[in-house]
């Protein structure tokens, strides 16, 4: 089982942009329900890509600060990171499939 970490503002360059594997991050709040929705297909594709794929959670409303840096106005919003940057992105609750279907064109 892989372990999904919380990022926060002061930890999100040293745990995703200096990451030496890429890094999926879903932005997400308590309040979401679509967060909520696919918060089980963000763990499977933990679970399914661990070796290869960090996966990690930042809440929007305990850190404002990266969210608006990478312009995330809706979420759930999931970012891919590799070697520091935005290397893909998924906007809303999707299938599981177009989740894999991401992670894999990247690692």
């Amino acid at each position: 089982m892989a372990e999904i970490s919380d990022v926060t503002d002061a930890t999100f360059e040293s745990d995703v942009l200096k990451s030496d594997t890429p890094v999926l991050v879903d932005f997400w709040a308590e309040w979401c329900a679509p967060c909520r929705a696919i918060a089980p297909i963000v763990k499977e594709i933990a679970d399914d890509n661990g070796e290869k794929l960090k996966v990690v959670k930042m809440n929007i409303d305990e850190s404002p600060q990266t969210p608006g840096t990478y312009g995330i106005r809706s979420i759930p919003t999931i970012l891919v990171f590799k070697d520091g940057q935005v290397a893909g992105q998924l906007v809303g609750a999707r299938p599981k499939g177009d989740f894999q279907e991401m992670v894999d064109s990247l690692v």
